[in-house]
């Protein structure tokens, strides 16, 4: 062993003790007659002092390293003159008496600190230096504690662990594939899997009862902050359950990684349908840590004379608790920034309620102070709030108003990072309409099962079945989702019918499941749970990027091993492959 101690490990207790310390050199500082250096390694940092009056040659040489040159060096644990009680180890230093270089270092091109002056590329470019930051080191020590944790839950509840494959067939529904060609199958290739679906239904059909998987995942998408083209799922199936069992099961684990990892109990989780997310707050996923609910303000509007209210499908409006003093300046700068292509609304309608009950509008005269008040009322406003109201087409300005909720919380303070509100979505629409493939499509996936009560209305109003799916979000952050699955044959070929496949079409995607369907299929459901994000919650951030090792930047790209990257010619000519142009 290079050390008998870690760089985090020694305390006053230990003074006196001899010995030895490897890690890198984080900081040096030079006193003249005293050189102190800290010595940083995963664990912490521990003071190293060379003075100049006991081994002058030993100071010399300390004096001539650089930042994270790696060191061994060996000493007399003792207690420091000037402690710094905001490190654990801050009440004791080492008198270094051996030291030896390891290995030097280049000057890194980023300082190795919580604050660093290095930008995102150039961290992503050296992730090997930015994995030693404190902050990105812990970030993953939470990871792994958040998945032993899971682990460790899904073991007590009898789940078994299978790995299923990662070359996979390439299938038409969901996002796009990664596809890999086959050299032994010329003309035919392989898909990275989105999920394991199918495996792990096929995995209930063949009694494993109980399955879980740590698992990676692959989406040839368009990424964003919690978006990866590769990323890792909590994947699971169980059989002979209800939607209320998977509800139960894993709002179960939720508490456990909380209660483990954060010391914290969360409250209730409550239960909301997708027709009352989207009525209250726009979204399917909403942060419920505050309110600030719509309110439906169609009826009132209706025919009020003001042509882009009449117009509308739907004018709905949010309180902003306390803002009615926001100036003109504020007023338009909310504007502008809800007519952002991101946001996409056309314009801003306000109403202040005056702390003095006056209220003042920019639909004066369509509207008298009593309406107003009224609105506000419908709302839950009071004296010194605030009425921001959007109109529009129906799913797009819920979308907008939405967005414009959110941005309120943040300005208002209202979504603090230490606050945890967890929410059940259920009863999703089976189908969504596709008005440029002109065709229904999954919302959720081919498998999952609509209500029972439901099954009625597939042939006659396959629009408005409701599928057995179920949704965890946690902070307005999809956490996860799932569905009970259909596991009968004749139900699941009526599925594909409906969403545009041939008989052959399904039998060739999906033959393998239909088939195993005769074979005594039980009824099985599950869940899968984004664990990067899950990750990225419990740290209090917002991308998933540092709680990930190697992750990618918006482009798709690996910046440290410049991936992806052009290959050898003659690779593609061995894959039958030819490039356009070439």
């Amino acid at each position: 062993m290079l050390r008998t101690h870690t760089c985090g490990e020694l305390r006053l207790s230990d003074s006196g003790k001899n010995v030895t310390l490897s890690g890198w050199l984080a900081r040096s500082r030079d006193l003249g007659g005293m050189t102190f250096i800290d010595l940083r390694d995963r664990y912490g940092i521990t003071q190293l002092v060379f003075n100049m009056d006991e081994n002058a040659d030993l100071c010399s040489q300390a004096r001539k390293l650089g930042r994270e040159f790696v060191l061994q060096v060996s000493g007399e644990v003792r207690e420091r003159s000037a402690k710094n009680l905001n490190i654990p180890t801050g009440e004791i230093e080492l008198r270094v008496t051996a030291l030896q270089v390891l290995n030097p270092s280049k000057t890194p091109p980023f300082t190795i600190e919580e604050d660093t002056d290095g930008g995102d590329d150039l961290r992503m470019k050296y992730r090997y230096l930015d994995l030693r930051r404190n902050s990105v080191r812990s970030n993953l020590e939470m990871r792994h504690r958040l998945a032993g944790s899971i682990r460790k839950y899904l073991d007590a509840q009898q789940f078994i662990e299978v790995e299923t494959p990662v070359l996979i067939k390439s299938t038409p529904e969901g996002a796009r594939d990664f596809i890999v060609p086959s050299r032994m199958n010329p003309g035919e290739f392989y898909a990275l899997p989105q999920s394991p679906q199918t495996f792990k239904q096929i995995l209930m059909v063949a009694g494993f009862d109980r399955y879980y998987q740590v698992v990676k995942c692959f989406r040839d998408e368009d990424l964003r902050a919690d978006r990866q083209p590769e990323f890792t799922q909590i994947d699971c199936e169980l059989s002979f359950i209800t939607q209320e069992d998977i509800l139960n099961i894993f709002e179960g684990l939720v508490r456990q990684l909380f209660r483990e990892v954060k010391n914290l109990e969360l409250g209730d989780f409550p239960r909301m349908t997708y027709a009352e997310a989207m009525e209250r707050f726009g979204s399917d996923k909403p942060d419920t840590r505050f309110g600030m609910e719509f309110c439906n303000l169609v009826s009132e509007t209706r025919s009020c004379g003001f042509s882009i209210f009449e117009a509308a499908e739907f004018v709905g409006g949010i309180v902003a608790p306390g803002c009615a003093e926001y100036t003109r300046k504020q007023l338009d700068e909310l504007t502008d920034w809800v007519k952002r292509p991101q946001i996409g609304a056309t314009g801003l309608v306000y109403i202040r309620w005056n702390p003095d009950g006056s209220l003042k509008s920019s639909v004066d005269k369509f509207f008298s102070p009593e309406q107003q008040q009224a609105f506000m009322e419908k709302a839950g406003g009071k004296p010194g709030d605030l009425m921001l109201i959007l109109a529009g087409g129906d799913t797009k300005t819920r979308k907008a108003l939405n967005e414009l909720r959110l941005e309120m919380g943040n300005r208002l303070g209202l979504r603090p990072k230490d606050q945890f509100s967890p929410l059940w979505v259920v009863d999703f629409p089976l189908l969504e309409w596709d008005e440029e493939s002109q065709r229904y499509h999954a919302m959720h996936h081919p498998f999952t099962s609509p209500k029972p009560e439901d099954v009625h209305l597939i042939d006659e109003n396959p629009g408005k079945v409701r599928a057995n799916a179920y949704d965890l979000v946690i902070n307005g952050v999809e956490i996860g989702g799932g569905s009970i699955r259909i596991h009968n044959r004749d139900l699941q070929k009526q599925m594909f019918t409906l969403l545009g496949f041939s008989d052959e079409e399904a039998q060739n995607q999906f033959g393998f499941l239909m088939n195993a369907f005769e074979y005594g299929a039980p009824p099985h459901g599950g869940i899968a749970l984004g664990f990067d994000r899950l990750c990225s919650i419990f740290g209090g951030a917002d991308s998933i990027r540092d709680f990930i090792a190697f992750p990618k930047n918006n482009s798709g790209r690996d910046m440290m091993i410049d991936a992806p990257s052009p290959v050898n010619p003659a690779q593609l000519v061995e894959l039958g492959i030819r490039i356009q142009g070439a």
